[in-house]
């Protein structure tokens, strides 16, 4: 594996992180949900003070691109008059938030994300910059399988229950103690050791044998998992994938011509709150099953200066001949800031070429080192073990 830089944290709008094309500064929309007046604003400030790209990330964020040290305080003053910027950089790294896209008007969803929201904002917890909180409090539970250390969630009868990641059950609480029950969470998890260097996180900690203390302990199984999202109309609106998580300012910009708000989801999709009719617009996908949805890619070379290769043009030309079962990912070096955790067929680009890990993540070790792209885009059986 190639000795890239691991940061540990995430890049916010406060505390951009630079990239191959400029600084990245990531937007976090309040409560997982955008306007159609903050969809406007944020395409013409990526037109405006980045260089038009904008990435849907697997934290159900928004990233603007190519920014560089003189555009980016216009780029806060306009974030800020769009209600999109947290006070400082400590309140935003605290505020990560993964939230259901498929709540329906009058639950509990989005007073909840207010609250969390707001709770952390008044918090002193030192939470390392990854440690993240999830609402998936619908009938079926759809962020399982994303990136969160805290879970808000139901059971099996729709009672509430707050659930540390790594356990499998959850402690059941009123809806007036959901939020400080999360806190206490992520506050036993610093106290008891679980930041140490920055970059714990909830689910590592309990299995390297951390106890959760009696006050936090439940005996309450969550709801079941519901089957994964797919582009389709749904009852809360259109859900819309974008290829390889990455658009241009002028498609973000006609989600904002139908008047509709965006729901953001880890999936490197959106929910286009009402919308009866699937969008058509460049660089978006609109089939349940089209082929570039088996696949993830980061930004890559030249985008990343840590990139050893292009890896969005690879993965373009794998995508038609990953089984619909199975998922590729393709990074530009180790770090996998794309997607963390194991794929079917996992590619990591090296300055000698690109490893080969089978169902796993760039973590882990390959089976195969040094393979050509060009023979890899020739012979794609190789990925399956065809020979």
């Amino acid at each position: 594996m190639s000795a890239s830089v691991v940061k540990g944290w995430c890049p916010g709008a406060l505390r951009p992180m630079q990239s191959g094309d400029g600084l990245v500064a990531r937007v976090r929309p309040f409560g997982g949900r955008l306007d159609a007046a903050q969809i406007s604003g944020l395409a013409h400030l990526a037109e405006r003070h980045g260089n038009g790209l904008i990435d849907v990330t697997s934290r159900a964020n928004l990233q603007i691109r190519g920014v560089n040290e003189t555009s980016h305080r216009l780029l806060l003053d306009g974030l800020s008059q769009l209600a999109l910027l947290d006070p400082d950089a400590e309140t935003e790294s605290r505020r990560n938030i993964l939230v259901t896209p498929f709540w329906r008007s009058g639950d509990e969803t989005q007073s909840l994300a207010a609250e969390l929201e707001e709770a952390l904002a008044d918090s002193q917890l030192e939470l390392p910059t990854k440690f993240g909180f999830a609402i998936d409090d619908g009938t079926s539970r759809v962020l399982a399988g994303d990136s969160a250390d805290v879970r808000i969630e139901r059971d099996g009868s729709g009672g509430l229950l707050v659930r540390a990641d790594g356990d499998k059950l959850g402690r059941s609480v009123p809806r007036g103690e959901a939020v400080t029950t999360a806190l206490a969470f992520a506050g036993w998890f610093v106290t008891s050791g679980g930041a140490r260097g920055g970059r714990g996180r909830m689910a590592a900690h309990l299995a390297a044998g951390a106890i959760l203390p009696a006050a936090l302990r439940g005996e309450a199984e969550p709801a079941p998992i519901m089957a994964a999202a797919r582009p389709g109309l749904y009852a809360q609106g259109a859900m819309v994938g974008v290829a390889f998580g990455q658009m241009a300012h002028a498609t973000l910009n006609q989600f904002a011509g139908c008047g509709h708000a965006l729901r953001m989801t880890p999936w490197r999709m959106v929910l286009s709150e009402a919308k009866r009719v699937m969008p058509n617009a460049t660089g978006l996908i609109t089939e349940a099953y089209d082929p570039a949805l088996r696949v993830i890619a980061c930004s890559g070379a030249p985008r990343c200066r840590e990139a050893h290769a292009d890896t969005r043009g690879l993965a373009a030309a794998l995508a038609p001949n990953i089984g619909a079962a199975a998922r590729l990912h393709v990074s530009g070096c180790a770090k996998g800031c794309a997607h963390s955790g194991p794929a079917a067929i996992t590619l990591v680009a090296t300055g000698a070429g690109f490893d080969l890990v089978r169902a796993g993540s760039t973590r882990d070790e390959p089976i195969l080192r040094g393979l050509n792209r060009d023979d890899i885009v020739k012979d794609p059986s190789i990925l399956m073990g065809g020979h």
